[in-house]
């Protein structure tokens, strides 16, 4: 879709919102992005699966604001009559910051910022993650949440369509990281909870000026999950040090360890496969750099 096509869409939607400038933010891998007025976020599904995924994050957005301390996207532009990919949008408020990269980590660094990032983004965590879901989203509750059923789909997937591909220690590192994780119960013994499910560079934003985390957005991988996920994908962003500032706000840390680091293990393979699946070329060979 153009960029055009996508303003007609929201005026046809809000003849009341007056678009003065437009657009788009290459950030996105599963919508596509557009900047309106300098002041709002417009997010289109590219595929039909996002579609329902989200609706599901629109309601996980407007019931969880309350319980946490960062601010996160507030849905005011919302398009579902048309069910397609281009047709479907949700529009929030601008939030304040920039995508806290490895190089902002850096200089944050440097400024001797990190434990109070660490300790606003431990904060959030410990929020999520103790959030009554069955209470206040009981949609979301799975009838069946098996953590190795679904482990066990993905190393099946990633058998029959990445190790094609891979030169043969990588197919024999990744079967043997697979079978040993798999194979320990104590690897599925904790309590499921509602996790962000991409928590990592591009969707924690922070302020140089104020040198502080300014809001999370991106929620479209919310669900209920294990939330040593969500620590995963900080390590993978920022590195396993980072999370020892966690420990006197996020207390549970320790306990997570071992299921943190397996599923960074698996965050290229996942990203190969999701290129793959929408044919995204550039995913595939980042996801797949280090296997072939």
């Amino acid at each position: 879709m153009t960029k055009q096509a996508y303003i007609q869409h929201i005026q046809a939607t809000y003849p009341e919102l007056t678009i003065t400038s437009a657009s788009f933010n290459e950030m996105g891998q599963n919508n596509d992005v557009l900047i309106v007025n300098d002041a709002y976020v417009f997010r289109f599904p590219k595929y039909t699966a996002g579609i329902e995924q989200l609706k599901v994050e629109t309601n996980i957005l407007r019931t969880v604001k309350p319980y946490l301390s960062l601010p996160i996207p507030t849905p005011i532009y919302l398009s579902f009559a048309a069910e397609i990919p281009g047709r479907v949008f949700a529009g929030y408020p601008l939030l304040e910051g920039e995508p806290f990269t490895r190089e902002a980590f850096q200089a944050a660094s440097r400024q001797n910022s990190v434990p109070t990032v660490a300790a606003q983004l431990a904060q959030f965590l410990y929020e999520l993650h103790r959030l009554p879901v069955s209470a206040l989203l009981p949609e979301l509750i799975p009838g069946d949440f098996d953590m190795a059923k679904q482990l066990t789909e993905l190393y099946e997937q990633i058998v029959s369509k990445l190790f094609p591909a891979m030169r043969e220690q990588a197919k024999k590192d990744v079967a043997e990281r697979f079978e040993v994780y798999l194979a320990d119960p104590a690897h599925f013994d904790f309590q499921p909870c509602l996790t962000h499910g991409d928590f990592g560079t591009g969707n924690i934003l922070y302020s140089p000026i104020k040198q502080r985390i300014t809001g999370i957005i991106d929620f479209g991988g919310s669900g209920v999950g294990d939330p040593a996920y969500d620590l995963a994908g900080l390590c993978a962003s920022y590195g396993e040090p980072f999370l020892q500032h966690f420990t006197p706000v996020y207390p549970q840390l320790e306990q997570v360890m071992t299921r943190m680091r397996f599923y960074r293990s698996t965050f290229a393979l996942e990203e190969a496969l999701f290129g793959l699946e929408n044919d995204d070329e550039t995913a595939y060979q980042a996801g797949m750099r280090d296997y072939l």
